[in-house]
């Protein structure tokens, strides 16, 4: 079966323990293992964010969002990685939807309104009355 390459998005929770040194040395490894594997489109760093709950004592952690193509057996593996890793507090591996790939957002179509013609009309009535 040919080997199907697919747009992948992961967001990478790191220990705020670490520190800046030590997140980004984490992100570098997931980058070269993602680029062996695939190709990295872009990396978005979110830096140090408070977490929602508490997660293993911790409560502020560094977010990263990478994302890459690659064949579809590789999330598997980097899932396992993600997992292994004790820096790594959660991790999220999402596919993302050919058909909502390198389209432009669609903007609302906006309606014009003539208020004049409204104000016009409604004077007409109420002189009718």
């Amino acid at each position: 079966m040919a080997n199907v390459i697919n747009s992948y998005e992961t967001v990478i929770v790191v220990s705020a323990k670490v520190g800046e040194e030590g997140n980004t040395a984490v992100v570098e490894k997931y980058k070269a293992l993602i680029a062996e594997n695939g190709t990295v489109e872009s990396v978005d760093e979110w830096g140090k964010r408070r977490l929602a709950y508490p997660i293993q004592k911790q409560t502020e952690a560094f977010y990263t969002l990478i994302n890459f193509k690659s064949a579809a057996d590789f999330t598997a593996e980097l899932d396992r990685r993600y997992k292994i890793e004790e820096n790594v507090l959660r991790s999220i591996i999402v596919k993302k939807d050919p058909r909502f790939l390198n389209k432009p957002a669609k903007k609302a179509a906006q309606k014009t309104v003539d208020v004049e013609a409204i104000a016009t009309e409604s004077a007409i009535t109420a002189d009718a009355e």
